[in-house]
């Protein structure tokens, strides 16, 4: 599909050329900062990030909002780790439960929703104080993985040529990419979460199946943030009820930064990943630094953030 210039895809193009202009700048001040070895660092660094940015992506899209993801990272991860190491239950059905969990809660926040024509800020919120309070419940200290398929996976990599390894959290999230990309583009799911967002009226005097279509949206961000808790296992190895905190946040940021529009109906998938990786090279420029506080990640984020919204704003204004 080819992209045009235009009023939808003007912020798009504005992430790829900031993203470029800081790949370039922090190239050219830090010595190695070009190498591929760096480069897979953002994807697998970022992997739980970009996940679950990915799903939040379609709940943007289509005007809404989701707070509970950074919460179902840290409750998944923590279930898993104690049904593995407490319960001797496999890692398989483990995280199959998981990942079932994970989705039903999203489709259970979307049909309330849809349903009783509920705020999303105050449904998720409500989600987010529910995972975090499940996952204290089940401990309220990180549980180390020590089963044998979870310590193979931890190490499972694919080979790319020149020593270079591809670790399995940044494969799973290329995968995760690369089909929503396939279902925002080409299928009806996608299409019809980008007519909600931009007008949900519209949509109903349409035909367009809203509720079935909201329902599902609120869905796979559930299912994509409890896979983004299992990949966090992987990258880790352990399980942490308070892990990802204010992580929706950082997705939120990432998506919007990414080009697609708060107010829903204009964005693309591929942005949402232009988004993570400006995230992974000021986190990386700043290690790099070595005296500079992570924290300076958060205010180079907030401002990258203020920008984009100011400039969709003036977009908006301009188009109306």
């Amino acid at each position: 599909m080819k992209l045009r210039m235009s009023r939808q895809t003007f912020p798009f193009f504005a992430t790829v050329a900031v993203c470029l202009l800081l790949y370039l700048i922090a190239g050219f001040a830090f010595p190695g900062f070009f190498s591929p070895r760096v480069f897979i660092n953002f994807l697998s660094d970022n992997a739980f990030l970009g996940i679950t940015a990915v799903g939040l992506t379609f709940v943007i899209l289509s005007g809404g909002i989701d707070l509970s993801v950074g919460a179902v990272i840290g409750c998944s991860s923590i279930l898993i780790a104690s049904l593995v190491q407490k319960t001797h239950l496999g890692p398989v059905p483990a995280i199959a439960a998981v990942l079932f969990l994970g989705t039903l809660l999203g489709a259970g926040m979307g049909s309330l929703i849809h349903c009783f024509n509920l705020p999303p800020f105050l449904v998720t919120l409500s989600g987010l104080f529910f995972c975090r309070g499940i996952g204290l419940v089940i401990s309220t200290e990180s549980i180390a993985i020590a089963d044998p398929l979870y310590v193979t996976l931890s190490s499972l990599a694919l080979p790319l040529g020149g020593g270079l390894m591809l670790p399995l959290p940044a494969i799973i999230f290329l995968a995760v990419l690369a089909i929503a990309i396939h279902v925002s583009l080409h299928t009806p799911f996608g299409r019809h979460a980008c007519a909600i967002g931009g007008n949900e009226q519209s949509a109903l005097l349409m035909g367009l199946p809203v509720g079935g279509t909201k329902v599902g949206i609120y869905a796979l961000s559930g299912f994509c943030s409890s896979l983004a808790g299992v990949v966090y296992t992987i990258y880790t190895s352990s399980g942490n009820a308070i892990a990802a905190t204010s992580l929706e946040l950082d997705a939120i940021a990432a998506v919007v930064v990414g080009g697609t529009l708060l107010s829903g109906g204009v964005g693309y998938v591929a942005g949402t990943l232009v988004g993570v990786l400006i995230f992974g090279i000021i986190q990386t420029a700043i290690t790099f630094q070595g005296t500079l506080s992570s924290w300076w990640t958060k205010i180079a984020v907030g401002v990258l953030l203020l920008v984009f919204i100011l400039l969709q704003r003036l977009i908006q204004k301009k188009g109306t």
